[in-house]
């Protein structure tokens, strides 16, 4: 499959699924559509992607990515998994951006699945998979689930799932908050993901975290990046998220989301998804 540039070999027995071969690729065909248009391109020159028989899982069960001289991601589906199953999946698209980020140590583990865990729904609404409801929905749900727990440190030195997972993805949403407001809204995460990127920056590349980090700063023009890792990667640094959220206009009714765009960073909620 060519994306962008890169070449991805897909690897699946057709005979082990329901579905017919031509609906497993367009699966992925999506996800590689929505990593490449969130990041301009698809990050690695080459790929494989393994597509494995889920045991006992239904629809789409438990992936894992990892680099040697090209990307690779592993994701398993169940026998019976229908085209919706593929369309709510999530798994897929969370595997791929690890592709753009350079391996980092163990300790820094956060800053990769965070990564992950907050710009996948942002850019499947980036191509229509998802609506900016859902996306947004998600992270007021989702988001406290990385703040620091009494008895945490920083995100260098807590490894639970919580803190890996969501702090990882509170540190990359502050960030792009950060960027946007240091440069008037006109540049955010995404650029500096790109120049991380552009410099070689991916899953086949050993970096230390704040060599990706200044790279991103240099591209945006600010310090938010390596400001923001010496206050949240050493100590339990606290986001107010429920001012947050304010600022940004989302309001969480229930399992409903409300828009106001006249609050004071709207502009920045809705360029954060560029939607």
């Amino acid at each position: 499959m060519e994306a962008g540039g890169s070449v991805l070999e897909i690897q699946l027995d057709a005979e082990s699924f329901d579905l017919p071969e031509p609906a497993i690729l367009d699966w992925v065909r999506g996800c590689v559509r929505a990593v490449s248009t969130y990041l301009g391109k698809f990050p690695v020159a080459r790929a494989r992607v393994q597509i494995l028989l889920a045991d006992g899982a239904r629809g789409v069960g438990n992936g894992r990515s990892w680099g040697e001289r090209e990307g690779r991601c592993q994701v398993a589906i169940s026998k019976g998994a229908t085209v919706e199953d593929l369309n709510r999946d999530w798994v897929l698209t969370h595997e791929m951006f690890h592709l753009a980020f350079p391996s980092v140590p163990e300790r820094n583990r956060w800053s990769e699945e965070g990564l992950s865990t907050y710009a996948e729904p942002i850019a499947r609404a980036g191509v229509g998979l998802v609506t900016p409801e859902q996306v947004w929905n998600e992270m007021v749900r989702d988001m406290p689930k990385g703040l620091p727990e009494p008895g945490d440190r920083g995100l260098d030195l807590t490894h639970t799932w919580g803190r890996t997972y969501w702090g990882g993805a509170l540190f990359w949403l502050s960030a792009d908050v950060g960027i946007r407001k240091a440069t008037e809204n006109r540049l955010g995460l995404r650029d500096a993901l790109k120049a991380i990127n552009a410099a070689g920056g991916n899953i086949t590349a050993q970096w230390a975290l704040p060599r990706a980090l200044e790279i991103g700063d240099r591209a945006t023009g600010a310090t938010v990046l390596s400001d923001l890792y010496r206050k949240m990667g050493p100590s339990p640094f606290p986001v107010d998220l429920p001012g947050l959220w304010q600022q940004l206009g989302v309001h969480r009714h229930g399992d409903r989301i409300a828009f106001d765009d006249r609050a004071p960073l709207a502009a920045i909620r809705v360029g954060i998804l560029g939607i």
